[in-house]
C-alpha cells in the first residue's frame, strides 16, 4: 500500500469515508492521508476491508437461501465454507471497525473519545433493536445483529490496548471462554436459576426472548464465546497495513490458526476413545467424521445433554476452542487477501468494485435480505426451493445480483445506505457531548 501503487478504481460507493456498513464503518477515524492509496481511497476508506465485508454478505446469503453443502462438488465446498464463518468473518471486521472510529493509530482522548464513545453507544442500541425487530419477523434466520450490539458494548472499553495486548486477550478468550461457556450451559440447563435471571430482565420482557442470558449464553452467537472474534479484528486494527509484509504476516497467522484449530481437532476426534461415537449419539446421528469443521454434525447442545467431548469439535457454532481458532484464522486469512487484491491487483478491483459497494452498506443489504425471505415465504407463500438440490441455486443468484445492483446504483447517487443513514441521524446527540 504505496502512494506508488496503482489507483483505486472510481467507483462512486468507495467515496464516502463516513459511511456506517454492517455493523460499524470502515472509514478512518483519523483524518484521511494526504494522497490515496492503492488499499485506500481519499477519503480513507479501507477498500479491501469492504470487500471482505461483501464477502461475508454473501456468505450469509449462501447460508440462509443457498443450496445444501450435500450437492457436493466445488460449490459444495464453498458452501460449506461459508457456514459460520461469514458470521465470524462480521465478528473480525466488527472489532477491527471499532477500533477505527475510536482512533484507529492513536486512540481518541478528552472530548472527541467521549463523542466517538457515544457513537458507538447509539448505535449498538439500534442493533439491538433492529436484531429484535428482525427477529419478530419469525424467518428461518438466526439475526446475528442484538449479539453485535451487545458485543460492542462490553468491549467498547478496550478500544485503547495496544495490538499484541488484544491478541493476548483475543487467545486467552479462545482457550478459555468456551469452556466457560459449556459449564454455563449445563448449568442452567440442570437449574433453574436461569429462568429467575430471565424472569427478572426487561430486555426478555420487551422482547419475548430469553433476553440477557441469551444474548451472553444461550443463543446462536452468544456474546461469551464471540467476543474473541471482535478482539481479533481490534488487534488487526491497530496493526499498520501499509508496512511491507505485515499483511503476508496477517495471512500466515490466519492460515496457522486454521490449521491449528481444525487440525487438533480432527486429531483430538480420532484420538480421544469413544468421542465420536459420543458426539454422535448426542446430534441424533449427525455426521460426527466430519465435526472437525462441518455443521453436518448437527447442534447437540441440550445442558447437560451434551457430553463434554463436544469441546472437541469445530464445526461452526459449536462454540469450541478449536472452532474459534479455525473461525478466526479464515476470517484473518479473508481479510489479508482481500487487502492484497485491492493493492496489487487494480484490474480485479475493478471487477469486484460492485462486491466492495456491497459491504459499504451492509446493514442495508443484510436487514433486507431478511425481509425478502420473510415477504418471499410467509407473505407471499412463495415455495421454497429444493435445497438438497441445486434448484436453490438461482435463487442464491438473484439475491447476490440484486444486492450488489442496489448497492452500485444506491451509492453512485447516496453518500450512504438507507440504514446506515438512519443510524447516522441517530448519532446527533453525540455531536453535543462536551
Amino acid at each position: 500500500m504505496t502512494d506508488e501503487g496503482s489507483p483505486v478504481p472510481p467507483h462512486a460507493a468507495l467515496r464516502e469515508a463516513a459511511a456506517v456498513p454492517f455493523p460499524l464503518s470502515s472509514a478512518a477515524a483519523s483524518p484521511p492521508t494526504p494522497k490515496p492509496t492503492s488499499a485506500r481511497t481519499a477519503t480513507g476508506r479501507l477498500v479491501g476491508v469492504d470487500l471482505a465485508r461483501g464477502l461475508a454478505v454473501f456468505g450469509m446469503y449462501a447460508v440462509h437461501v443457498g443450496p445444501d453443502p450435500e450437492v457436493g462438488g466445488p460449490l459444495g465446498f464453498l458452501l460449506e465454507a461459508a457456514r459460520g464463518r461469514s458470521a465470524t468473518l462480521f465478528g473480525v471486521l466488527a472489532g477491527f471497525s471499532l477500533v477505527l472510529i475510536m482512533g484507529r493509530r492513536r486512540p481518541r482522548r478528552g472530548r472527541p473519545a467521549r463523542r466517538a464513545t457515544t457513537r458507538v453507544v447509539i448505535r449498538a442500541v439500534m442493533l439491538i433493536a433492529l436484531g429484535y425487530a428482525l427477529t419478530a419477523l419469525d424467518t428461518s434466520i438466526d439475526v446475528i445483529l442484538s449479539f453485535y450490539g451487545l458485543l460492542f458494548l462490553l468491549l467498547l472499553p478496550l478500544y485503547r490496548l495496544r495490538a499484541g495486548t488484544l491478541a493476548l486477550l483475543a487467545a486467552a478468550g479462545a482457550l478459555l471462554l468456551p469452556q466457560i461457556l459449556y459449564a454455563i450451559r449445563v448449568a442452567l440447563d440442570e437449574g433453574s436459576w436461569g429462568d429467575t435471571l430471565i424472569s427478572a430482565d426487561p430486555l426478555a420482557r420487551i422482547t419475548g426472548t430469553d433476553g440477557l442470558v441469551e444474548l451472553l449464553f444461550t443463543g446462536e452467537y452468544p456474546a461469551l464465546t464471540w467476543a474473541p472474534f471482535l478482539l481479533a479484528g481490534m488487534a488487526v486494527a491497530r496493526l499498520d497495513l501499509t508496512r511491507p509484509g505485515v499483511r503476508a504476516k496477517l495471512a500466515l497467522t490466519g492460515t496457522g490458526l486454521a490449521v491449528l484449530g481444525y487440525g487438533l481437532s480432527w486429531l483430538a476426534l480420532r484420538l480421544v476413545p469413544g468421542a465420536v461415537s459420543l458426539i454422535a449419539s448426542a446430534t441424533d446421528g449427525g455426521s460426527a467424521s466430519s465435526a472437525w469443521w462441518s455443521d453436518a454434525v448437527g447442534d447437540p447442545y441440550g445442558g447437560a445433554s451434551t457430553p463434554l467431548a463436544w469441546l472437541l469439535v469445530a464445526a461452526p457454532h459449536s462454540q469450541s476452542t478449536f472452532s474459534v481458532l479455525g473461525s478466526t484464522g479464515v476470517a484473518l486469512l479473508v481479510l489479508a487477501c482481500c487487502l492484497t487484491v485491492v493493492d496489487r491487483m487494480p484490474r480485479l478491483t475493478r471487477v469486484l468494485a460492485p462486491v466492495a459497494a456491497v459491504g459499504t452498506m451492509a446493514l442495508t443489504v443484510y436487514a433486507l435480505h431478511i425481509v425478502a425471505l420473510w415477504l418471499l415465504t410467509d407473505v407471499w407463500s412463495v415455495p421454497a426451493a429444493d435445497s438438497d438440490t441445486m434448484a436453490a441455486l438461482p435463487m442464491l443468484l438473484a439475491f447476490i445480483a440484486g444486492a450488489m445492483l442496489l448497492a452500485v446504483l444506491w451509492t453512485a447517487r447516496f453518500r450512504r445506505g438507507p440504514l446506515e443513514s438512519l443510524v447516522h441521524l441517530a448519532e446527533f446527540p453525540a455531536r453535543r457531548v462536551r
